[in-house]
């Protein structure tokens, strides 16, 4: 049983959890009462909704561990990220993949015991770690959860996979309870942000957050096997049309976190939702090349890049109406 960790986790709670009957968790600060039930921005009470808990192998390779696409013919290796999707969404993008959880509310709630038991229940499939997906407005049962997983033994590390519309005081007392930060950071332009995803104050609060995050772990740390358990790993998701603002986003990242960040560009974008007009198309391989060009130039370590998913990337876009969202093989329902 890791002891620390249980003693960070309840500070953090005993911090934070006032704020379940003023909510100001994340940068939307609603000051509702969650336990009246499904309320403010993020939809949701005093239990975490959950979509889907599965082992992932799309994440990362420092995350789900090496593997070949299904496409390709090849298998991917055993393990795999732990990965527990929550429903809802502080931000809720226009474009998003996960739009049935995050737009449309797929999942249920569970309680704190159950949330703790999927986390274990992973960990036994052989998880490399418990990724935490869209956590934000969750993250007072997840630190509920996550003290009885440590306790009944649970030793893998936690990702925290959000958005990047985080407020950095909630950020702050995360230390030492998330092994690797894994935030997205979407946008520089204010208006691009508030037009995609109803948040002009985007950039300042991921400018704010990621700078935390990265004093709590500057350094991407790797097992024997590869498997990241501990540091930062920042996601950009380039969007058709808009490489400007991707340029912008790599600018900054590299000015800020000299000498080296690790950064993973992603090339997965697909018309999803409400996708405006000018979204409403797929990334095209010039358009990612430009973005990737720069990245390269900028001298980003390590860079994880997604150059050939222009043909064949459906994989890693998921359907939460299936019993496995994610077909990793061709013949999986």
């Amino acid at each position: 049983m890791d002891e620390a960790k249980l003693h960070r986790i309840d500070r953090a709670l005993a911090a934070l959890s006032p704020q379940e009957t003023d909510c100001a968790l994340c940068p939307r600060s609603c000051h509702v009462d969650r336990r009246r039930g499904p309320v403010g921005y993020c939809r949701t009470g005093t239990k975490a909704g959950v979509a889907s808990a599965l082992l992932h192998f799309g994440e990362e390779p420092v995350l789900s561990g090496t593997h070949d696409c299904a496409d390709a013919g090849r298998e991917f290796s055993v393990g795999g990220s732990g990965t527990i999707f929550f429903s809802e969404c502080n931000l809720r993008c226009l474009y998003c993949q996960n739009f049935q959880i995050s737009w449309q509310g797929r999942g249920r709630p569970v309680s704190d015991e159950e949330l703790a038991g999927l986390m274990l229940d992973l960990e036994k499939q052989g998880a490399f770690n418990i990724n935490l997906v869209s956590p934000t407005h969750v993250i007072l049962p997840v630190l509920r959860a996550l003290r009885i997983a440590v306790e009944r033994g649970l030793a893998l590390p936690v990702v925290y996979n959000s958005g990047g519309y985080e407020k950095v005081e909630t950020v702050e007392h995360l230390a030492g309870i998330v092994d690797v930060y894994l935030p997205d950071c979407k946008y520089a332009s204010a208006e691009l942000a508030e037009r995609l995803s109803g948040a002009p104050d985007y950039f300042d609060r991921a400018r704010s957050a990621l700078q935390e995050m990265f004093v709590q772990k500057p350094d991407l740390v790797l097992d024997d096997r590869g498997i990241a358990v501990s540091g930062m790993i920042v996601r950009h998701l380039v969007l058709p049309g808009q490489a400007p603002n991707s340029l912008a986003v790599l600018d900054w990242l590299a000015e800020t976190f000299k000498p080296a960040v690790a950064l993973s560009l992603m090339s997965q974008y697909r018309p999803c939702w409400r996708a405006p007009h000018d979204l409403d198309r797929p990334l095209t391989s010039d358009e990612y090349r430009t973005v990737l060009d720069r990245a390269r130039a900028l001298g980003f370590d390590p860079l994880f890049a997604q150059p050939g998913l222009f043909a064949a990337g459906d994989h890693l876009n998921p359907d939460f109406n299936r019993n496995k969202p994610f077909r990793w093989k061709p013949d999986e329902d």
